[in-house]
This record gives structure tokens, C-alpha cells and sequence, in this order.
């Protein structure tokens, strides 16, 4: 049977169809909610753009979903691009008031267990977080980066972007790393259903975290972050501004959600100290940027795994992270 609309592009490749933007609505906005709103538009250059540039005149809990990215934005501004409705790529507006600044450099890795436990749920897929932003599936035995998160300021609260690799074929990837959920052999691809998850697991989190006052220890989300972090306990090699690197033990994540302590060993000793968005000479934090525009929390990169040491701890325990917030529906 010929689709309604068959001459819309939006058909042009039956294995990909369009999201169903009034069915998102009907189960995701409702009075009393966090989505006050959800748009789909065919393409864009950037969600996170688009949604910043309206955030002052927007309230909290507004979604914008493109079909297609043309210029999707990374950390540290890197570009990447995906065919149409091969992804999920959408930006949400939070805005917290009443919680400390210097809490918010949690709210990207709040939406990376949020993610995560969204995609459990729904894909049935095992992810890992790989810290700052990353999203990390196993294809084939080798972790393979699936999705990333970028987060930034914008008017009075933050833009979080979201973009996940759904139905990308090793043909399609951008690079070699990268990876994809049908890859990954997740039993649904299905967008309608798996951004209703994520979305609602989104909701959960963010309320729980603004409940405790943005308290990651009080609302578990620390302990959750850390138990499917593939960063921690693992010897990495990270990227600092101005051209600088640390290498060392990434041993726990730092109270403000910014950087992540490390442990490098000297003979008999070990130096420990934070990486986080800024770090002087002598080890002491300075904030991070926290203008317009800017990325929440986060400018310093893992780039290289020296020596794997967590992979059975961090499976396990993202599989806790999963049964315990198994109770909600898509």
C-alpha cells in the first residue's frame, strides 16, 4: 500500500519514516509536565542554535526535533552531520532556578544516565558513558560512540542537545569509531517509542535532581553517572585548554560534575587532583565559563583509554542503574 503523502520527501526511504510529531505531543506535553512543548522540523542546522536563539521568550520544557541536522554541533565546536532520520536530534530547554550555578555543570551528565537508562528501557541496548558527553554501545566486542551531548547556556537556563545514532549502517558512520543502535543490536529502532523514552526518563531525572536542591548525592545521581561511566577506573590521557594533557587514573567524579579526579602514580606516590574546565598551574579549580553561549561544565576531553581496568565493574552496574528505573513505560 502506497503511504499517505507518498511524494513528501519525508517518505523517500520507507526504513526511515517520520517521526509522528502530534503523537509525541499527546504523550509527552500534558498540564503539570516538564515538555511544555515539542516541534519537528524537517531539517536545520542546529537544534541547540534554534532553540537558544527563542530560550528568553520560551518556558522551560520546550523540544525541538529535526529529521535531519546540517551543521549538529559537538563539544568544542565540532561538526558532524547524519542522514535524514537516521538519528534522533533534538535540544531541550531547562531552566533551574533556585539551583546554584555551580551545580549545573551536572545537567549534561544527568541527561547522559538519562539517555542511557531511556535506551535500556526501550532499545534493550547495554550503553556506557564515556565522560564528559559521549554515549558508548559495543559493536562487534569494540565500544563504539552512538550519541553525544552538548549543553549550554542560553538566556536564563541551558540548552541540552541530543543527538543518537539510530539506524546508521557502517556504510553511513562518519568516522570508523562510531557507532550506531541498530549496529549495536538493539531490538527496536523505532524513533516514536525511543524518544518517548528518553524524554520521559529526561523528565524523571531532572525532577529528582531539582527536587534535592541539585544535589547529585541526594538524588543518586552521582552513584548512577559513576556506575555507568566508562572513564572511571581506567588510566586516560585528556586534553586541557591551551594545548595542554593530563594523564592518570580517572578515580571519581568531581562534586560539581565538572571534571573528574585523577591519580597519577610516581614511583611509590600518587599526585591526586581534578581536570575539570579550567585548572592553574598549581591544581587549584577555577569555574568554568558560564556566559551565553557557552558549554556548560565542560571543556576538557578524554581522548585516549591507556589501560582498561572497569569494563565488568561498569557493565554491571548500568545494569543496576536499568533495573532500578525499569519502572516507567515508553
Amino acid at each position: 500500500m502506497t503511504p499517505p503523502d507518498a511524494s513528501d520527501s519525508r517518505w523517500s526511504d520507507l526504513g526511515r519514516p517520520p517521526l509522528n510529531a502530534d503523537a509525541l505531543r499527546r504523550a509527552l506535553v500534558r498540564e503539570g509536565g516538564l515538555w511544555t512543548s515539542l516541534d519537528v522540523v524537517p531539517s536545520t542546522g542546529s537544534t541547540n542554535t534554534d532553540l537558544a536563539a527563542r530560550a528568553q521568550e520560551l518556558p522551560e520544557g520546550a523540544v525541538l526535533v529535526a529529521e535531519e541536522q546540517t551543521g549538529g554541533r559537538g563539544r568544542l565546536d565540532r561538526r558532524w552531520s547524519a542522514p535524514a532520520r537516521s538519528g534522533l536530534f533534538f535540544s531541550v530547554l531547562l531552566k533551574p532556578t533556585g539551583i546554584p550555578v555551580e551545580k549545573w555543570g551536572w545537567l549534561p551528565l544527568l541527561a547522559g544516565v538519562a539517555v542511557a537508562t531511556g535506551l535500556s528501557r526501550s532499545a534493550g541496548v547495554d550503553t556506557a558513558l564515556k565522560w564528559p558527553n559521549d554515549l558508548l554501545v559495543t559493536v562487534g566486542g569494540e565500544e563504539r560512540k552512538a550519541g553525544g551531548i552538548l549543553a549550554e547556556r542560553a538566556a536564563d537556563g541551558v540548552v541540552v542537545g541530543i543527538g543518537i545514532n539510530v539506524t546508521l549502517t557502517e556504510e553511513e558512520l562518519p568516522i570508523p569509531g562510531a557507532g550506531s543502535l541498530a549496529l549495536a543490536g538493539a531490538v527496536s529502532t523505532d524513533r516514536d517509542p525511543l524518544l518517548r523514552s528518553v524524554l520521559r526518563s529526561l523528565g524523571q531525572w531532572y525532577g529528582e535532581w531539582r527536587a534535592a536542591g541539585g544535589d547529585p548525592a541526594a538524588c543518586r545521581l552521582q552513584e548512577a553517572y559513576a556506575a555507568g561511566c566508562a572513564t572511571l577506573g581506567r588510566t586516560v590521557r585528556a586534553e586541557l585548554p591551551g594545548g595542554r594533557s593530563v594523564t592518570g587514573e580517572a578515580v571519581a567524579v568531581e562534586r560539581s560534575g565538572a571534571g573528574w579526579c585523577w591519580r597519577r602514580r610516581r614511583g611509590s606516590s600518587s599526585r591526586w587532583g581534578p581536570v575539570t574546565s579550567s585548572t592553574s598551574g598549581r591544581g587549584r579549580v577555577r569555574s568554568g565559563r558560564t556566559g551565553r553561549g557557552s558549554e556548560v561544565g565542560h571543556t576538557c576531553r578524554i581522548v585516549e583509554a591507556i589501560r582498561d581496568g572497569s569494563r565488568d565493574r561498569r557493565s554491571a552496574g548500568h545494569r543496576a542503574v536499568r533495573r532500578e528505573r525499569a519502572g516507567g513505560g515508553t
